[in-house]
């Protein structure tokens, strides 16, 4: 374990070890699915009951999730990957009518909200969709949905995100990453801030390719948590 603390609100990165929380609630999130398997939203489905301060496993081996029991001390490789860059400097612009989606595809959990049986974000952005109010509707609520963030829209090319509004706290979401919502400070590991951001989904399988970011890995290498789930 490691009693590094961050000094206000917030998560910080521990090197090579676990994220360590301040002040933050902590909750579990899960997607509610249609009939097809499609997630539509979240739910909030339990408060999970947390010191002021208290420890969340990064690595992925903790026999005590979502809680760190010390298991990265048996080797994880922590180290942060993702860029220092802002995502206004890596995401790309699609303009619609009435909409322009931002895209940073480095940021992406692949947790679906993007897409359904029919259609995608991408194919209704695409040539003249967003003409249609109702279209362009679905593309925004779609957008409002995505966890990581790597989705975002606006007005105008020049103009600030529109985002939901959502409470500061951190999401343990099944088999997946933490999802942390409403603006939460979060610092790296020698103690550099990461961009404030509304919406960012934290890896917490220990396999992510973009540290401390979620990329989607947890799939791939099967992580589970079945063990913690009410």
């Amino acid at each position: 374990m490691t009693d590094i603390a961050p000094a206000a609100p917030g998560v910080q990165v521990t090197p090579n070890g676990p994220y360590v929380v301040r002040s933050v609630p902590l909750v579990r999130r899960r997607p509610v699915e249609s009939e097809h398997g499609e997630p539509l939203t979240w739910r909030t489905v339990e408060q999970v009951g947390t010191e002021e301060v208290y420890v969340l496993c990064r690595c992925g081996q903790s026999g005590n999730k979502p809680f760190c029991d010390g298991s990265h001390a048996r080797g994880f490789d922590g180290r942060e990957t993702a860029p220092v860059s802002t995502y206004r400097e890596r995401a790309r612009l699609m303009p619609g009518t009435g909409i322009v989606v931002a895209d940073d595809r480095s940021l992406c959990e692949h947790a679906g909200f993007c897409g359904n049986r029919l259609t995608n974000v991408w194919d209704m952005v695409g040539g003249s969709g967003t003409d249609d109010t109702a279209t362009r509707a679905q593309v925004m609520a779609m957008i409002e949905h995505c966890p990581s963030g790597a989705l975002t829209f606006r007005v105008s090319a020049d103009g600030d995100d529109v985002e939901p509004d959502l409470r500061a706290e951190i999401g343990v979401v099944d088999d997946g990453p933490l999802f942390v919502s409403g603006g939460v400070p979060l610092a790296r590991a020698d103690g550099t801030p990461e961009e404030v951001r509304n919406r960012v989904t934290l890896c917490r399988c220990g396999a992510s390719q973009n540290k401390p970011y979620c990329d989607g890995t947890h799939r791939d290498v099967g992580f589970r948590d079945a063990s913690e789930q009410p």
